[in-house]
Parts: structure tokens; C-alpha cells; sequence
């Protein structure tokens, strides 16, 4: 059971940057959700679940999820990660869009999933939206402005 679901979770972020959404929403559960956990938004069922997955994909279209570590215990997986990519499209943020900056990330993060008969029940995903925000320039162009 352990290897299963660690199994299933790494096959869920190999879907993610196949963008094959149609096997993305299939590995969820009729009720499964997606929370971005750094945004507060969660998605449900099969017309939002592939939402933020695109949305990273347009803005850093060679999107890669380098695993550090799985955790499992039970049904519950927890994932160590980076998220690294290069921003070349716009990024929807809930405050607006992020237009690309061309500049690289390599941010930490953190998932937790919840399976439930060999699905996601609920993928808790927080990215590092500061150290993000940081590499895109977006959070050193706002200090800049906010000292003077």
C-alpha cells in the first residue's frame, strides 16, 4: 500500500508535465480538490481541477518538479519539492496577471495528498510564493518602490 501510493503520486506529477489533463482530472476522485495553499484558492472537479496546472504551464512552459522527498504514511503522502521553470508566459495571480519576466525559478514547496482508493482525494499543494515572487524580481521591485 505504501509503494502504491507513493507510485501514484509520482505518476500524478508526471501527468502534470505531460499536461495531460485529461489523466490529470481521472487520477483525482469525483470530489477531489485542489488547494494552492499560497493563494487560498481550491479547485474541484473535472473543469477547475486542471486550472493551476495550465496556468504555471503557459507561464513557465519547461515547468519541471524536482522531488526531494516522499513521505508516506497510509493514505497520506507528503511531498518535498522544488518547483523550477523559466517565466516566459503570464502568470495569473488573484491580485492580476504577472507578465513574463524571462527570469528563472527554482522555489521550494511542499504537497500533501490525500488518496482514497488509489485516487487523490485532496492535493494540498504550498509553493514558496515569497521566494517565487523574489526570483521573478516581482517582491525586490516592490521594495524598491516602497523605500522611496
Amino acid at each position: 500500500m505504501t509503494l502504491d501510493n507513493a507510485l501514484i503520486v509520482r505518476q500524478a506529477y508526471k501527468i502534470a508535465e505531460d499536461m495531460d489533463m485529461a489523466a490529470w482530472v481521472a487520477a483525482f476522485t469525483e470530489d477531489g480538490t485542489f488547494t494552492d495553499e499560497s493563494i487560498g484558492v481550491t479547485w474541484t472537479g473535472p473543469d477547475e481541477l486542471p486550472v493551476q496546472v495550465e496556468n504555471y504551464h503557459r507561464a513557465f512552459p519547461d515547468m519541471h518538479r524536482e522531488l526531494h522527498h516522499v513521505y508516506v504514511s497510509g493514505n497520506i503522502v507528503v511531498v518535498q519539492l522544488a518547483l523550477q521553470g523559466t517565466h516566459l508566459g503570464p502568470l495569473n495571480m488573484p491580485a492580476g496577471t504577472l507578465p513574463p519576466t524571462g527570469k528563472r525559478m527554482d522555489a521550494p514547496c511542499c504537497d500533501v495528498f490525500e488518496l482514497e482508493f488509489g485516487q487523490i482525494k485532496r492535493f494540498d499543494c504550498y509553493p514558496e510564493g515569497s521566494v517565487i515572487l523574489t526570483q521573478l524580481g516581482v517582491i525586490g521591485n516592490l521594495s524598491a518602490a516602497l523605500e522611496h
